[in-house]
């Protein structure tokens, strides 16, 4: 099980939680992630790929908004994928905070299979890069 913390610039409250609240409007500022399909805001099927080491994987499922708090802009997410093809699973908790010129998120994920044996440094290598790049790419959103 992976924890990352990150805190990021948030030029406009307001605009960002429009993007964090809204998953068809998210995912797609997480670096290699996409919407297949989307039941509503709240509910969609994504897909990422991720380059683990020398490995290329891409994971696929569900990720739905669990709760949304427009007076925090605080939201809660839940993501349960499993690997095209494979055997690595990942799922996770995210919760994203905007406010007071910032915005944080808190993740914690786990991942089995294959993306597992990579080890956890690997895997938290992975995971930080890519919360990195995502809250940069929220900040610009």
């Amino acid at each position: 099980m992976a924890t990352l913390n990150e805190t990021f610039a948030v030029p406009d409250a307001d605009h960002a939680w429009s993007v964090v609240s809204d998953l068809n409007k998210l995912v797609p500022c997480v670096p290699g992630a996409r919407v297949v399909s989307a039941d509503s805001p709240s509910s969609v099927k994504a897909e990422i790929d991720v380059k683990m080491g020398s490995m290329g994987m891409k994971f696929s499922g569900p990720v739905t908004i669990e709760s949304a708090d427009a007076g925090s802009k605080t939201v809660k997410i839940k993501a349960n994928t499993r690997e095209a093809g494979g055997q690595s699973n990942a799922s996770g908790d995210v919760t994203i905070a905007i406010g007071g010129g910032n915005g944080k998120v808190d993740a914690v994920a786990n991942v089995s299979g294959k993306a597992a044996s990579m080890g956890e440094g690997t895997v938290v290598a992975v995971l930080t890069q890519l919360v990195k790049q995502f809250t940069a790419n929220l900040a610009k959103a």
